[in-house]
């Protein structure tokens, strides 16, 4: 009795669980064809869908006048798919005829049984276009984009380039890359179980979405007077390097930036020089390649040199150190400390005041400048004009500069600072700083980019930089930008001078370390007009061999650029009241 309600228990017990066992798939499946019908009619048909990509075109760059200096140009890849493949050896032999590409290569991948596998980017979009008019099954051709760039090496260092996937590598490509890189489109085609397009069933296409323009702050013509003017010096010194900044002052806007030698933007990965990769290992040649795309005014520090003392008379005149009427005595050298420290005229400037310190380029007067302004008020004028920090300007890779601990700087160390020695600065830290005090005592953020467009070209973005107003007192930069005149018109930077023309500036000639090698970096530094600077000018020649006098070498080089760019400029000689003609 016991074992017969034991059993009919047990069968109560499993009906139960077969009913809810049941009812839970029944539930599941009105869940699956209901809730969840569309998520896997998607995946469904997914199965049956191949997709291939299909770049959008990368948006231009512009000089300041509408030139194109990167654009696109149509190209075509060819990839094979292994599932519609009907005849292995004719897709092999075709593509080797057309591509001109090592067999065992193209057999590979043409073997592999993968859904898609690459066998040429950027191919001309003619010889693609035969190629898919063969209409050869498991050979696809799709159209794509590579950068080009019209004028070569021009600007490379400035502009940098594109990889092989159309992002940017270095250069306003990488700063700018998320304005200029469009959206990718794609193409899609339904295939059977195995694979296998259907003939019948058309392609889908999602197409891509231009990339933004941006206008830059170069200058076609400018780029080209001062590439043209840093390679013929380059090749007359014998120079490693020759560097050309030129800005507006008052705005920050790049005319100009050159960094000779300079590569070739359309054949990034050749050499710009001959290297004998013999025996190098692949870390070896990168080094030589990302060397060589360096831009060494953004990236590198240099000592100054004697074009600091616009700095230090800017601190001198702010702090009320120093006045014009101060006068100075130069032997020709000056003891600090255990160390004699020389001019560079080695009988001495005799007695001199402050401007004629300033145009004599004297470095015992400017020591002893130094001493009265003190460490602690230069250092607080290195920080007004952002000697202290990077510029901001939109190139990457930005260095900083290198300065002593104020707590480390003693008497020697603030002497050689006062000429410009025993620190580190970048070429567009300098010029910025130069800027601010030739502009009136704004500090202003250099830069490249001014403006983004759509593909019509129409205005998207008006960009726009930080600028810190009257940072120095504008009398102290009157009084600077005035001392900087007569720098060339009657002192040591008059190799810059243009008839009809006032033109500030000051030249150096600045020892590489480790001194007594014999190497120099000669550099001037000159603006135009001298009473309301409309652009300024930074030019450092490297290791130049022979005579290598900043004023002899670099200042004549500014002088021959603004030559040619100052009317181009539209900035017109003035002509002295003697020489006017009577009306």
């Amino acid at each position: 009795m016991k074992l017969h309600s034991y059993n009919r228990k047990k069968a109560v017990f499993v009906c139960f669980c077969m009913i809810l066992f049941s009812v839970f798939l029944m539930g599941r499946l009105v869940y699956l064809m209901i809730c969840q019908a569309e998520h896997y009619s998607y995946l469904a048909e997914a199965l049956h869908e191949r997709e291939r990509s299909i770049k959008a075109p990368r948006g231009k760059i512009y000089d300041r006048n509408g030139n194109i200096l990167a654009d696109n140009e149509a190209v075509c890849s060819i990839s094979v798919i292994h599932s519609q493949i009907t005849d292995e050896e004719q897709v092999i032999s075709v593509l080797c005829e057309y591509l001109e590409k090592n067999e065992a290569e193209i057999r590979k991948k043409v073997e592999k049984n993968s859904v898609r596998e690459t066998i040429a980017t950027n191919v001309e979009k003619e010889l693609a276009d035969q190629i898919r008019e063969l209409d050869i099954a498991g050979i696809k051709v799709d159209e794509d984009y590579k950068r080009y760039y019209p004028y070569g090496s021009l600007a490379s260092k400035v502009l940098g380039f594109t990889g092989a996937d159309n992002q940017g590598i270095v250069g306003i490509e990488v700063k700018y890359d998320s304005i200029l890189a469009g959206t990718s489109g794609s193409i899609h085609t339904v295939t059977d179980a195995k694979g296998i397009e259907i003939a019948d069933m058309a392609e889908t296409r999602v197409e891509p979405v231009p990339g933004r323009n941006l206008v830059t702050s170069i200058d076609l013509n400018i780029q080209k007077y001062a590439t043209q003017a840093a390679l013929k010096v380059q090749e007359e010194k014998s120079a490693n390097r020759v560097n050309i900044i030129i800005m507006n002052p008052q705005n920050g806007e790049i005319y100009a930036m050159v960094d000779v030698p300079e590569y070739d933007l359309n054949e990034p990965y050749q050499f710009n020089r001959d290297i004998d990769t013999t025996g190098l290992s692949e870390e070896e040649k990168m080094n030589l390649l990302n060397n060589m795309w360096r831009n060494f005014n953004i990236n590198d520090t240099y000592e100054p040199g004697s074009t600091f003392k616009v700095v230090t008379s800017t601190a001198a005149l702010e702090t009320g150190a120093v006045s014009l009427q101060d006068t100075f005595f130069c032997p020709g050298y000056k003891i600090v400390e255990d160390r004699r420290i020389r001019c560079h005229k080695t009988t001495g400037h005799g007695s001199e005041d402050f401007l004629h310190a300033l145009m004599n380029s004297c470095n015992p007067a400017f020591m002893e400048i130094g001493e009265r302004v003190g460490a602690e008020n230069m250092y607080a004028t290195y920080k007004k004009l952002g000697l202290f920090e990077k510029t901001g300007v939109d190139l990457p890779g930005e260095a900083n500069s290198i300065m002593h601990k104020l707590e480390d700087i003693g008497p020697v160390e603030l002497a050689t600072m006062s000429f410009g020695q025993s620190i580190q600065i970048t070429p567009i830290q300098f010029i910025t700083a130069a800027a601010t005090v030739v502009n009136g005592g704004n500090k202003i953020t250099p830069h490249i980019g001014i403006a983004v467009t759509d593909s019509n070209g129409d205005m998207v973005e008006k960009l726009s930089y930080p600028v810190s107003e009257q940072v120095i007192s504008k009398e102290t930069a009157d009084t600077v930008r005035g001392m900087l005149e007569s720098v060339v018109s009657e002192g040591s930077g008059s190799n810059a001078a243009i008839e009809g023309y006032r033109i500030g500036g000051k030249t150096a000639t600045s020892e590489k370390l480790p001194r007594g090698t014999g190497k120099y970096i000669s550099s001037f530094l000159g603006f135009a007009p001298a009473d309301h600077p409309q652009v300024i000018a930074l030019i450092l020649i490297d290791e130049p061999v022979g005579v290598y006098y900043g004023g002899t070498i670099a200042a004549p080089v500014i002088r021959d650029i603004f030559s040619n760019i100052l009317p181009y400029l539209g900035i017109e000689p003035e002509i002295a009241e003697d020489t006017q003609e009577s009306e």
